[in-house]
């Protein structure tokens, strides 16, 4: 079992302090649903987790296993077992998606090429099943990709490098019914091996950052919690997400809600 413990983890950007001390554990077969209003510092704390060299961790602790994730660079802790998918996936021109994939199997294998054609028909078939067109996996990654196939590719990356634990960062953005229902449940699957994820393997850890419980209808989460002017106000089961939705986060001072 994986465990990814975050210990009075505070974070300043450009000088200004957006984390207060954030605990959190999570655990291989877990989701839990980080929630809040914009400003909050979710991303932030997605972005840290990661080691994004804009954000400065100025107290507390990551570990995975025990291992102190803060002395490691981002390629290091993506080694690892950590993934991150961004609320904003970024463009990169002249890169297939099975080149990413192969140079970051190849770093978790210490230098080691995968079989390409292997890895070509798991790309393929993984690709399918979220309903992402073929053509995108010959088309440099996220180029001329809208929102909602960026996120289908985000998805396709986690399915294929099978990390430890996801972070997930507002994954639901741009989705439609359809595109949300392919993509959570792929996760879920991978969350859940026993309800058809793939036999033998770890179950995923999740860590879903996510404005509105639409995402947590599909991927099921074990805990909420809600991130507010930089601190874990409140946690609790997955009712939270839904009262939430019906209440908003004023009573926690947000005036307008969503």
């Amino acid at each position: 079992m994986t465990t990814l413990v975050v210990g009075g983890l505070s974070v300043a950007v450009g000088g200004t302090e957006i984390l207060r001390g954030i605990d959190l554990e999570i655990r291989s077969g877990e989701v839990h649903a980080v929630m809040g209003p914009n400003g909050a510092g979710k991303s932030t704390l997605g972005h840290a987790l990661m080691g994004h060299p804009d954000f400065t961790v100025t107290g507390g602790s990551i570990t995975l296993d025990g291992t102190d994730l803060l002395a490691l660079a981002t390629w290091e802790r993506a080694a690892r077992g950590l993934f991150f998918a961004p609320q904003y996936p970024v463009e990169l021109p002249g890169v297939r998606p099975l080149d990413v994939l192969v140079e970051a199997l190849a770093a978790r294998r210490g230098g080691s090429d995968p079989d390409r054609a292997a890895l070509a028909a798991r790309t393929t078939a993984e690709a399918a099943e979220i309903g992402l067109a073929a053509e995108f996996l010959a088309r440099p990654l996220n180029v001329d990709a809208s929102g909602g196939e960026k996120k289908r590719l985000e998805t396709l990356q986690l399915a294929v490098l099978e990390p430890a634990i996801a972070i997930l960062d507002e994954l639901d953005s741009g989705l439609d019914v359809d595109a949300l229902r392919d993509v959570a449940r792929r996760v879920e699957r991978a969350v859940r091996p026993g309800s058809g994820g793939p036999a033998g393997r770890e179950p995923l850890g999740v860590l879903a950052i996510t404005h509105y419980s639409r995402l947590l209808e599909e991927l099921h989460p074990d805990r909420v919690h809600v991130l507010f002017d930089g601190r874990i106000v409140e946690s609790g089961g997955p009712e939270l997400a839904d009262e939430l939705e019906r209440t908003g986060y004023q009573r926690y001072g947000e005036d307008s809600g969503h």
